[in-house]
C-alpha cells in the first residue's frame, strides 16, 4: 500500500479546484484572510486556536496547514502542543457530557433502583 491515504493537495490539485469553481474560492479566501488577521485577537492566537480546532475535527490538511501558519506567526512548538492538548480534553470532555444522554435514556429504560455491577 504505498499511497497515502490523504494525497498532497499540490499544485495539480489547486488549479482543479480554482477551475472548478474559481468564484467560491476567491471568496474562501477572502474569508479566511478576515478570520485570521490581527482583530481583537492577534493572528498568532487565532493560528492556536486552529491547530486546535483541527485537531478536533480531525482534518489533516487543516493540521498541517494551520501548525505550520502557527509557527510563521510565531507560536513555539510548546504552545502547539499545549492546543492539542486543549483539544484532546475538549474532545474527551465532550464525550463525558454527552454520556448524559445515555444515562438519560437508562433512566428512562429501567425504573430509579439499586444499580447492577
Amino acid at each position: 500500500m504505498d499511497e497515502p491515504l490523504f494525497p498532497d493537495s499540490g499544485p495539480d490539485i489547486a488549479r482543479k479546484r480554482r477551475a472548478l469553481a474559481p468564484e467560491p474560492l476567491n471568496a474562501f479566501k477572502a474569508f479566511s484572510a478576515a478570520v485570521f488577521a490581527d482583530g481583537a485577537l492577534p493572528g498568532r492566537t487565532k493560528q492556536l486556536i486552529a491547530v486546535a480546532v483541527a485537531h478536533v475535527t480531525q482534518c489533516p490538511y487543516c493540521i498541517r496547514g494551520h501548525t505550520q501558519a502557527a509557527l510563521k506567526a510565531g507560536a513555539t512548538e510548546a504552545e502547539i502542543m499545549e492546543a492539542i492538548w486543549v483539544a484532546a480534553e475538549m474532545r474527551a470532555g465532550a464525550a463525558f457530557a454527552h454520556s448524559a444522554l445515555a444515562l438519560d435514556t437508562m433512566l428512562h429504560a429501567h425504573p430509579p433502583g439499586p444499580t447492577t455491577a
